[in-house]
């Protein structure tokens, strides 16, 4: 149960699930979706959905047991720490069906990191004391799980199969995801191996470009075809943002394909993007 990193047939997607009244309420803005987006695009992967959910422990379950039997690779960020509020650990037991446990090697490193903190403040480490006996519940996680070293103050997260959990702070969330990246998945890198390209449409409704759009799929079946439309953008006012993205082998012609028909539609084109 603890392996993260089995190489699965099919090329897995990439999931974020997102922990913690703070997001709903507006307490909070999420920065972790921006963040999981930059760090899978910079290795040529991308992220394929994401979930909020507040500190609900049947939500948070449910939540979980769908990521688990997803078979995606998935980042859950928050509600790991050991407060009332913190239901992460014990609904990923619950959504596995195992037994919660200290885990060994979370234990050290929770007793180095109070170790750390008595020689900060300048007083006695006790190993016993109710407040460190009460740190090692950071450590409790479901049976047979992996830690994730937390290169900030040691307290690690844990993985259960290809579910990675970490906490909500990002100073600490980010390096880790980076970690369980570069880590297990560099495997399925893709840098170089992606690129969308597009063109601003003016004076034009999506409606008379489908049949355009819709050919492109059909005749280049490994691109995807994108249509943004914006009705106030600063700066090319309203338009329509409409391009291809996929292998930039297969982007290049399916691109060609999308100026000749829009030409033929004798509709007025803006700037030409390429984003990698």
């Amino acid at each position: 149960m603890s392996e993260p990193h089995s190489h699965a047939t099919r090329r897995p997607d990439f999931g974020l699930v997102i922990v913690g009244d703070e997001i709903l309420s507006g307490k909070r803005a999420d920065k972790h979706m921006p963040k999981a987006i930059e760090l899978l695009a910079a290795r040529g992967l991308q992220l394929a959905w994401a979930e909020y959910v507040g500190d609900s422990p049947d939500r948070i379950t449910a939540t979980l047991a769908r990521a688990f039997a997803s078979g995606d690779v998935v980042f859950s960020c928050g509600g790991i720490g050991a407060t009332p509020d913190d239901h992460t650990r014990q609904c990923a037991a619950r959504a596995l069906g195992a037994e919660l446990e200290l885990h060994p090697e979370a234990a050290a490193l929770i007793r180095e990191r109070m170790q750390d903190m008595a020689r900060e403040q300048g007083i006695p480490y006790a190993p016993d004391r109710p407040d460190t006996i009460h740190r090692l519940n950071m450590g409790v996680f479901p049976k047979g799980a992996a830690i994730i070293p937390n290169p900030y103050n040691k307290i690690p997260g844990f993985t259960v199969g290809t579910v990675h959990f970490v906490p909500g702070f990002p100073v600490m969330a980010w390096p880790m995801i980076e970690s369980v990246l570069e880590t297990h998945y560099a495997h399925l890198f893709q840098r170089g191996a992606y690129v969308e390209k597009s063109v601003i449409v003016f004076g034009s409704m999506e409606a008379t470009l489908t049949p355009l759009m819709e050919a492109l799929e059909r005749d280049h079946p490994a691109v995807k075809v994108f249509s943004l439309p914006s009705v106030d953008h600063p700066q090319y006012g309203r338009h329509i943002d409409l391009g291809v993205k996929g292998p930039p082998a297969e982007v290049e012609p399916a691109y060609a394909d999308l100026l000749l028909g829009l030409r033929a539609l004798n509709v007025p084109l803006g700037p030409e993007l390429v984003r990698n």
